[in-house]
């Protein structure tokens, strides 16, 4: 066993939760959401508390995202890596998911506990972390490009679309929804890993307009408010790099299907968690939000597992 691999993001869970509770002590590290006061019922339902976590369930849900990461690491850790796959043992790629996947609870409790602008901004920085990664591998892993090098080129879009949304906010000013866009590309690149051909690549991108769809963004919208979904243009980038059938024995079947119906419930989940919505309870501990954080928890969780059913040929 690499006993460091897990240790130490366990240690940094125990030094984050330290340091929280001693600056959450200070007058000044605490906020409150613009418009809104202690005992007001916040935007995602729960009552704002006066306490160390200005939405308790909401902010202390995020440590199932923190669990399912050091899980991750902890199957790293005690197993050697073995050719051909790029998740199994401490592989750079292996190490980069899980280490995005445990981040995503430190960067949304910050956002619900402390409500502050960082806070957010570390909230979508955490999401956009893990989101990128996808479709980043596949196309990485269909070209055979090194680990070196995409964590590299992780690196380097995440630092810098961290960077720009410090200064400009998460649009980048320019109405760039990065979100949604690595959703679409990821199931792209997917698409065109199994089902590979010359039509299908041309026609790649409607692939990405199907998945918007899904969230209930149509066609017509989109053509209708161009200026807002301009970047639905980059979901033909994977067939730039995507230019031949991948020989992988890639399992969708359970855990890709099972991370897919983790999300789905949890984002049904997610849409009843607002003030107006009739499941709205601001003082029961079960949150809607707090239940979209774990079971988006477990899905990230299953896509690990899923990744790990890949090996090349």
């Amino acid at each position: 066993m690499n006993k460091y691999i897990f240790y130490i993001p366990l240690s940094l869970t125990g030094l984050f939760f330290t340091f929280y509770f001693l600056l959450a002590s200070l007058p000044n590290f605490l906020s409150v959401d613009p418009g809104y006061a202690i005992g007001d019922i916040s935007r995602w339902c729960e009552r704002i508390s006066g306490g160390f976590f200005r939405e308790p369930a909401n902010a202390l849900s995020n440590i199932g995202f923190m669990i399912t990461g050091l899980y991750m690491f902890w199957i790293l850790a005690n197993e050697k890596k073995f050719e051909g796959s790029r998740f199994h043992g401490p592989t750079l790629t292996a190490l980069t998911y899980a280490g995005a996947a445990f981040f995503l609870g430190p960067g949304s409790l910050l956002m619900h506990g402390t409500h502050t602008e960082w806070g957010q901004w570390a909230d979508w920085l955490s999401m956009i972390m893990w989101i990128s990664i996808p479709w980043l591998v596949n196309i990485f892993t269909i070209n055979n490009w090194r680990e070196s090098l995409f964590v590299k080129t992780y690196l380097i879009v995440i630092g810098l679309y961290g960077l720009l949304s410090w200064f400009l906010d998460t649009d980048l000013g320019i109405n760039f929804n990065f979100w949604f866009l690595s959703i679409s590309l990821w199931t792209i690149t997917e698409v065109l890993q199994t089902f590979y051909s010359k039509p299908l690549r041309l026609l790649s991108g409607f692939v990405g307009i199907a998945v918007l769809a899904v969230f209930g963004k149509f066609p017509s919208e989109i053509i209708s408010n161009f200026s807002e979904y301009w970047w639905v243009i980059l979901f033909w980038v994977p067939a730039l790099f995507i230019n031949e059938k991948h020989n992988s024995n890639k399992k969708y079947f359970p855990w890709y299907w099972l991370g897919i119906l983790f999300y789905i419930s949890a984002w049904i989940i997610w849409l009843q968690g607002y003030p107006e919505k009739p499941y709205c309870n601001p003082d029961s501990i079960f949150q809607p939000h707090a239940i979209w954080h774990i079971l988006s928890s477990c899905a990230t969780l299953s896509f690990f597992f899923f990744f790990r059913t890949a090996t090349t040929k």
